[in-house]
């Protein structure tokens, strides 16, 4: 595998994901100076920290330094130690990698006279197997406020912006490699040629694909459950669907399937839910607890408070669930690495709070919680999918939040606003199913904001709240581009919230890209 070892990037997790696009297994940790207790985690790809130590005994193509936030001759910068760069892998930094490259192998390091952020020309200096294929000059996203100024022995500059003379450097005896802006993001024109290119330096043989994942996965619960009992917290949507299935195959009737209607899904949601699981072997259990929920969250408004709420109450039910069905040894979620990486890995930001990620509890009923696709993007969760035979209305479904409406309602949860947001959000899918373009969105939704306004219906005055409509484009889900839907589309939709909506006199639309936003409101 290649090894992307973060230093608290924002872009991490899309390092990762553009490897993988190369059929090459890839996991992304943070370094650590303490003691790891078991790099049996680390092994599996479900631990968050790993020494030295560590990295030298695992099977290694190559290592990526990600970016982050320090500044290298800053006290408590995190370093990586030199002996990283004499394990003969290849290694490649960006941004603060190549910056803690430059400075751990004795080049210099200093701040910037002018600061890059955005889109900047790259020109290449010379030849370089990093940049086989790519054009002279093309546009790169740059990042940063401090810059190499002098470069370690051996290596030498190989590309240039107009701000910073080396934007770029190598030391290609070593298969040592710095980029000072980011390949793995759309803005950087010839990035994921520079990252295939990276990917051919450690030779690796490109042969890391779905159905060996979903073999190999089966195979592993199947070691790992034996004859144990087992509750899979089914939502219906595409990650906990996979799960189930996956599991399933695994351990076939000692698989107890609960869906918890927690009154926070979409209109007519939980319905359709119950009528397609009910069809497939997973027993089958459908738990109403809107009640429930909606009393958790009496007078929250803080997003992060409504996550971990929404979690440690799904948690509790399953428990009870259990003790009615009898001992239960494991619980199995539909986590993904998004969920993981933007809950906060290390020294990453954490962006928000999955709600059976973050949001778990400290004690849990289990013996313990299995997450068979912790390890998968989106797009892969789908490709398991279909290699499990699912339906492609089901593998091709958009994203559904765990906390559900829950995040769509900005401020308190209450009754009537569930009420309102399920309309609107209900008008909206329907125009956007009547046009046509649903399988060129990636998610699309109606949130409502905690804002009232003025507005003036029938002659009198009305003070209601706005509906905002969000529609994104994206295959990753890391990243993701807002929609640029037809005026009139938007336009019937707004007509018909308004007007048949209770509550609501006025319609926004978000054309906010990810990043700087989430896709999703809190």
């Amino acid at each position: 595998m290649i090894l992307v070892l973060d230093f608290g990037g924002q872009y991490n997790q899309l390092i990762a994901r553009r490897v993988r696009e190369n059929n090459i297994y890839c996991e992304v940790h943070t370094l650590t100076d303490g003691e790891i207790k078991s790099d049996k985690n680390v092994k599996s790809g479900l631990g968050t920290a790993i020494n030295f130590d560590a990295i030298k005994n695992l099977d290694l193509e190559g290592i990526i330094l990600t970016g982050g936030p320090q500044s290298v001759y800053k006290e408590n910068a995190s370093l990586p130690p030199s002996e990283l760069f004499s394990l003969n892998v290849p290694v490649l930094g960006i941004c603060y990698g190549a910056q803690a490259m430059a400075y751990v192998l004795n080049g210099k390091v200093k701040t910037a006279e002018v600061s890059e952020y955005g889109k900047t020309e790259l020109e290449i200096l010379s030849e370089s197997k990093l940049f086989a294929g790519v054009e002279k000059k093309s546009v790169v996203w740059m990042s940063h406020t401090d810059r190499i100024t002098n470069l370690p022995e051996n290596f030498i500059a190989t590309a240039q912006t107009e701000n910073c003379p080396i934007a770029a450097a190598e030391n290609p005896a070593e298969n040592l490699y710095a980029v000072q802006f980011h390949p793995e993001v759309l803005h950087t024109a010839e990035g994921k040629k520079i990252l295939s290119n990276f990917v051919d330096i450690c030779a690796c043989k490109r042969d890391w694909k779905m159905d060996t994942f979903v073999s190999d996965t089966i195979n592993n619960l199947k070691n790992k459950i034996g004859d144990g009992k087992v509750l899979c917290a089914l939502s219906g949507g595409v990650d906990s669907s996979v799960a189930a299935v996956l599991l399933s195959k695994a351990v076939g009737k000692n698989l107890t399937c609960v869906f918890v209607d927690h009154g926070l899904l979409r209109k007519n949601e939980a319905a359709e839910v119950e009528e397609v699981f009910s069809n497939y072997n997973l027993n089958f259990i459908k738990i109403d607890a809107a009640d429930r929920f909606l009393s958790k969250l009496v007078g929250v408004t803080d997003p992060e408070r409504k996550r971990k709420i929404i979690g440690e109450e799904f948690i509790r039910v399953f428990e009870d669930v259990a003790k009615k069905i009898g001992a239960v040894d494991f619980l199995v979620q539909g986590t993904i690495y998004p969920d993981v990486i933007e809950s906060g890995l290390g020294k990453s930001a954490v962006i928000k709070s999955h709600h059976n990620v973050g949001g778990l509890p400290d004690f849990v009923d289990f013996k313990e919680i299995v997450e068979p696709l912790r390890l998968l993007f989106k797009d892969e969760v789908r490709q398991a999918g279909r290699e499990l035979g699912l339906p492609e209305n089901l593998v091709s479904r958009q994203p559904f939040p765990g906390p559900g409406l829950g995040i769509r309602i900005i401020g308190e949860v209450t009754a009537e606003k569930i009420k309102i947001v399920q309309d609107a959000d209900a008008i909206y899918r329907e125009e956007i199913a009547k046009a046509g373009i649903a399988p060129q969105l990636g998610q699309y939704f109606a949130a409502l904001t905690n804002m009232r306004s003025v507005g003036v219906m029938g002659d009198g005055r009305t003070y209601d709240s706005a509906i905002v409509l969000r529609a994104v484009m994206t295959s990753d889900f890391m990243t993701a581009e807002a929609a640029q839907l037809d005026w009139n589309i938007l336009n019937i939709v707004a007509n018909r919230i308004v007007n048949e909506v209770k509550g609501v006199n006025r319609v926004l639309y978000d054309c906010t890209s990810k990043p700087p936003a989430t896709i999703e409101f809190e």
